[in-house]
């Protein structure tokens, strides 16, 4: 019997998944020797959605399938056995050997966190029972005392995969060290960085991990209740949580007296209502307690006072997927990836200017150029890479001539930038350095709680001050004085939000100094992107005179006759772009 599994994961669904889906069902309706399933994200989001054919101990992976392929996918390959090499993006046979077009993307990773995501159904407890899922839990909670648990998870030396990188096991015994009628674990699923989805697609693609992650930290720490604190704007994440969460009650992994331990442990989500803020863990224990979402004064930290006043270990998402695997396998496994000081792999998010965008797991201390050129088959449409922005809002550009930098807690700070939880956006020389740091700065002002002076009123000043200088009106004292206001709120800010604001604007200024003086003192944008600093003009030896830009113009700015040179006024301009958007032949330009 054929297995067919289709991508339904967010990515997945928003190619068109479903209806890949609807079509397999429609046509396998009549036919009980194929079984059809769904499954998560398994990392290539660029090619969704996606089939895999599960067959004899062969896989092959099809990429792009709308229902006309899905179509020709039961016809050829289901009824006749034959493989469309044209659709195929990754093929394995039964001794293990691999080929297909993305076949690179998937072998240069070791998947530890994404172990399961794209190969089991993650509404299905059997499934991951059957890969062994839940055999960490068993062994932690009836072969193993939480010393040993603490311990081993030390000796791994994993670090926090939320952006702080505090080792684990440390913050663990925290916890376990505090004596009190009631503990708490919780799941920081709060997932805001601009163009971070780590965490979304291991809750989508392999939930059961991070409960049995939360399990045996409960175990560990002396704590029988835990809460995920998951985002509303991840709607299916949270459906997969709750059916996960209603399985593994029915099962006996959680409730009263687990696997005869007499250890008892449930699990209850959170939904915060998208406050980026609420990714500090002060703030977002307020929030669970039906509290404003605003950081609080540490000491006392977690460990001794976290949700309700009680001891509470706080870990993200991928933190807890990691601990299932290190309990089974060892911490000496886990050990043998990554660094010394940066054990382990890593899960990134790579998106932007790169033709391969979608998840990557690596071991740590992997380079940025690995990454973006050797997973990611490099920038998009041929472009020059230019800079890679790490850890979202929080976090500052690396520039092409550190490319080689080893991705890991070390190294990353040194750049000005942080890890981060994960997320990387590629950018390429049409991105202008100055208006990048604006965005970030306005999604950082628009975030802040308010609670903190300097967060509050000097992120505002500095978006002020970025404005001006993407609009020609900056002046040559703005520089300074973004690296005085800045250096401010980073020493006067209560919370990691405010710390951590300025580090875009500090990073271009470190790297792209030039672009910012342009601005200032040239009224000019060099990469020809902020719109007050850039003309556009019509190249006389490509205008053929087809009259496409004339008929489009919203405001009658360009003049010329069929078959003659068109001319834009650039005293009617309004820079809206559609000129260049109309032409065929690569006419328009900015400058």
């Amino acid at each position: 019997m054929a297995k067919i599994l289709v991508g339904m994961s967010t990515c997945g669904l928003s190619a068109g998944a479903r209806d890949t889906y609807e079509e397999l069902k429609k046509l396998l309706s009549d036919d009980s020797s194929h079984e059809l399933t769904l499954t998560g994200c398994i990392g290539m989001c660029y090619r969704e959605p996606l089939v895999e054919i599960r067959d004899n101990g062969t896989r092959t992976i099809y990429g792009d399938v709308d229902a006309g392929r899905a179509r020709e996918i039961v016809d050829k390959h289901l009824a006749n056995g034959t493989v469309i090499e044209d659709y195929a993006v990754y093929t394995e046979d039964a001794s293990g050997r691999k080929g297909g077009a993305e076949e690179p993307f998937l072998t240069q990773q070791n998947r530890i966190v994404l172990r399961n995501c794209g190969v089991i159904n993650p509404e299905s407890i059997d499934e991951y029972t059957e890969r062994g899922g839940y055999e960490a839990t068993r062994r932690a909670l009836t072969v193993m005392t939480p010393e040993q648990v603490v311990g081993e998870i030390k000796e791994s030396g994993l670090r926090g995969r939320g952006g702080a990188g505090f080792p684990t096991g440390i913050k663990w015994s925290f916890a376990a060290g505090n004596d009190a009628d009631q503990k708490y674990v919780v799941c920081n699923a709060d997932e805001g960085d601009p163009g971070a989805f780590m965490d979304r697609s291991v809750l989508e693609g392999d939930p059961h991990a991070v409960l049995e992650g939360m399990i045996i930290c409960g175990k560990a720490i002396g704590a029988t209740f835990g809460y995920i604190y998951c985002r509303a704007e991840y709607p299916l994440a949270i459906a997969r949580l709750e059916i996960a969460i209603e399985a593994a009650r029915k099962k006996g992994y959680l409730g009263d007296d687990i696997l005869g331990s007499g250890f008892d442990f449930d699990i209850k989500i959170k939904q915060g209502a998208g406050a980026f803020v609420c990714g500090e863990e002060t703030a977002l224990f307020a929030s669970i307690e039906g509290e404003r979402g605003m950081p609080r004064i540490r000491p006392p930290f977690p460990a001794e006072q976290g949700v309700w006043g009680k001891p509470t270990n706080n870990n993200n998402v991928e933190t807890y997927a990691n601990i299932p695997w290190i309990i089974v396998n060892g911490a000496s496994a886990f050990r043998k990836y990554g660094t010394e000081k940066s054990p382990g792999t890593k899960v990134f998010a790579l998106v932007g200017k790169i033709e391969k965008g979608g998840l990557a797991e690596v071991p740590m201390g992997t380079s940025i150029e690995e990454l973006v050129f050797g997973i990611g088959g490099g920038i998009k449409d041929g472009g020059e890479f230019k800079p890679v922005q790490m850890g979202g809002p929080s976090g500052g550009c690396i520039p092409e001539h550190l490319k080689n930098t080893p991705v890991d807690f070390e190294h990353i700070p040194q750049t000005g930038a942080i890890m981060g939880s994960g997320g990387m956006v590629v950018l390429d020389a049409t991105t202008c350095m100055v208006d990048i740091a604006r965005f970030f700065l306005d999604f950082t002002q628009e975030e802040s709680c308010g609670k903190c002076t300097c967060c509050r009123i000097g992120t505002k000043r500095m978006l002020e001050t970025l404005e001006r200088i993407t609009t020609g009106e900056g002046n040559t004292e703005d520089i300074a004085h973004l690296q005085h206001l800045a250096q401010q709120i980073k020493q006067a800010s209560l919370c990691g939000l405010g710390q951590t604001a300025p580090n875009p604007v500090l990073t271009t200024i470190d790297y792209y100094e030039d672009e910012y003086i342009a601005h200032i003192s040239d009224k000019h944008c060099p990469a020809a992107n902020c719109s007050a600093l850039v003309s556009f003009n019509i190249d006389r030896d490509k205008c053929t005179g087809c009259t496409l830009c004339v008929r489009d113009c919203p405001v009658d700015a360009i003049s010329g006759g069929k078959k003659q040179f068109h001319v834009i006024d650039q005293g009617k301009c309004v820079k809206c772009g559609k000129c260049i958007t109309s032409c065929n032949f690569d006419a328009v330009y900015k400058a």
